[in-house]
């Protein structure tokens, strides 16, 4: 009896060891996990570090661009003072000048003339979108040369002056070869009426 319990203790000596060997080589291997796992939240933290230094700094220089690209986009909407003083611009103003000078002056003219009421209507409508379009030209002017409205270089300021320039002198132009045209047809019907009166005392 004695030598069973003195096997029993024995025994259960022996698992008593196991079992604290087993649970030392448990806690050694979690012991390893967690110096695994320290490792990787560490690495982990130095990657999110330069990550996030690296968006910073990325979206520093973004924001540095958008403020050059901000003030450039803002220069564009001022107008300096080469373009203020283009000489085509005075220009574009005294051909308008004559646009309504000659048309009000031949309008006049035409009236007093030999053309029926559809012709006149026609003379006047012609006028009129002329007068319309040539009025549009210094809209489109005002806007180049409004500091804040339209977003151009200078070198773009100066063409688009250009263009509304050429635009404004074909128009004149037109007009000036219309008022031709009329007042030879109404010089022709001058010269018809007058035939017809000189027949008419001889007859």
């Amino acid at each position: 009896m004695k030598s069973i319990k003195i096997i029993i203790v024995c025994v259960l000596l022996s698992l008593g060891a196991r079992a604290q060997s087993a649970d030392l080589t448990q806690l050694i291997l979690d012991i390893e996990k967690l110096t695994q796992l320290k490792g990787i939240l560490s690495d982990m933290k130095t990657g999110y570090t330069i990550i996030d230094g690296g968006y910073n700094e990325v979206k520093s220089i973004a924001d540095g661009n958008f403020n050059l690209h901000s003030t450039f986009l803002n220069g564009l909407l001022m107008v300096s003072p080469a373009v203020a003083k283009y000489g085509r611009i005075a220009d574009i103003i005294l051909e308008q000048g004559y646009i309504v000078t000659e048309y009000t002056r031949s309008y006049k003219q035409f009236k007093q003339g030999h053309f029926s009421g559809n012709e006149l209507a026609y003379i006047a409508n012609v006028y009129t979108t002329l007068l319309q379009q040539s009025l549009q030209n210094l809209s489109r002017l005002a806007d180049i040369l409004a500091a804040g409205r339209l977003r151009m270089s200078d070198d773009e300021r100066l063409r688009a002056i250009d263009h509304l320039y050429a635009d404004t002198d074909d128009k004149l132009q037109f007009l000036r070869h219309f008022d031709r045209q009329a007042t030879l047809l109404d010089l022709q019907r001058q010269h018809e009426v007058n035939s017809i009166s000189t027949l008419q005392k001889l007859y």
